[in-house]
């Protein structure tokens, strides 16, 4: 596996995916803050809603499947940018959007986009952090988390304004199209994978299977957050500004990813799991048993502290597998995480729409502590270096 070209600084690399990571927080983030206003918008009632976060799946596993290819005809580099150029039409196509229809074909685009330019992203990153002898790769992640209080914080100035979601979602898709442009040329190159990106079917990799579990885990968490935060701060916990629940969450990820790296160092990664587990659990416990405005913005900050950090762990972990390149290793197990994101959302909606939005969300006390034993199992077979 040959590493970038680093002739020219690194740094230059680095500040440039860290853009990249930004912007793509941001992108998710302001389509995920306005789902109530689709919702509303739509006249949708939580199984529509579901319903239609079911299509982001399907479309995510289409690029699975063009992954390999991908891997192996390209630098990192075209593929981020078709990913973000789509995230960016999709975004405009949400909120433009009068019909299910229409909506549906967005979220497929976005869907799409997100796994194509997500794979490119994380790869570059992962590559990168082979080139440094200390731990950098959590902030990355953690610029994606301040992308994304930096799109839930427009979002909520947005809302107060009274400004329209079309109009919201269109301005701002020209920014980070003007933004992907000016940063582009400054990505690293050179980092096609020459073995190891081809899916070999049969037995599947012990190790990047029980990777994919904890990052199914973690997304459920991260996915159930991301789309119904803002629904349950306003029709359960009936507060004005209902993006205060994603912000919360969205400022505590970015907080604990920034120190990520630091406590990588400290304890080491079989203990980041342990920690994520408890935090995650006793967060949704307390959000759900208390559905007041304080104790589920706690809950919400313990969530957002203890799932921030399973998911660049985890991707560090994998772009080590000595049966495929880092790329392809990235690839698999984030077909495990898109599944999460974007499954996790819909069967909220379903339990939602049968028992209530409080006693759904207790699903992700399941997934949360479930981080725990696959984790105990992970290392097992694979003890900590």
């Amino acid at each position: 596996m040959a590493l970038f070209p680093f002739n020219s600084a690194p740094t230059q690399y680095r500040v440039s995916v860290s853009i990249f990571f930004f912007i793509n927080g941001i992108c998710f983030s302001t389509w995920a803050s306005r789902i109530p206003d689709i919702k509303a918008t739509l006249g949708l009632n939580d199984a529509e809603i579901g319903s239609l976060l079911l299509i982001m799946p399907f479309s995510s596993l289409l690029g699975l499947a063009l992954s390999s290819w991908i891997n192996q005809n390209f630098d990192n580099k075209p593929p981020l940018l078709f990913g973000m150029i789509l995230q960016i039409i999709s975004l405009i196509g949400i909120g433009l959007s009068e019909s299910i229809m229409g909506l549906g074909i967005s979220l497929f685009g976005m869907a799409l986009a997100f796994r194509i330019g997500g794979i490119a992203m994380n790869t570059q990153a992962v590559l990168l952090q082979k080139s440094y002898n200390k731990p950098i790769n959590g902030s990355f992640h953690a610029m994606w988390s301040f992308g994304g209080i930096f799109g839930v914080g427009l979002t909520s100035l947005l809302i107060n304004f009274s400004i329209s979601l079309p109009t919201h979602l269109l301005y701002t898709a020209l920014v980070l199209g003007v933004m992907v442009l000016l940063t582009y040329n400054y990505l690293p190159s050179g980092d096609r994978a020459v073995s190891g990106s081809k899916i070999r079917f049969g037995k599947p990799d012990k190790k990047l299977f029980l990777l994919g579990l904890i990052i199914l885990m973690a997304s459920f968490c991260e996915g159930g957050m991301f789309d119904w935060s803002g629904i349950y701060f306003k029709e359960v916990i009936k507060v004005e500004m209902y993006t205060a629940g994603y912000f919360t969450f969205m400022f505590c990820m970015a907080f604990s990813r920034w120190y990520l790296d630091k406590i990588m160092l400290a304890i080491g990664k079989e203990k980041i799991y342990i920690v994520s587990s408890v935090l995650i659990t006793s967060g949704v416990i307390m959000a759900t048993a208390f559905p007041y405005f304080i104790p589920a913005i706690i809950g919400f900050s313990l969530i957002g502290i203890g799932s921030a950090v399973v998911i660049p762990t985890t991707f560090l972990l994998a772009g080590e597998s000595t049966k495929y390149s880092p790329g392809m290793a990235i690839s698999i197990i984030s077909t495990y995480s898109i599944i999460g994101m974007l499954i996790g959302p819909p069967l909220i909606g379903f339990l939602s729409h049968a028992y209530g939005l409080k006693l759904a969300l207790l699903f992700l006390v399941f997934t949360g502590a479930s981080i725990l034993p696959i984790s105990r199992w992970y290392f097992s077979i694979n003890p900590a270096k």
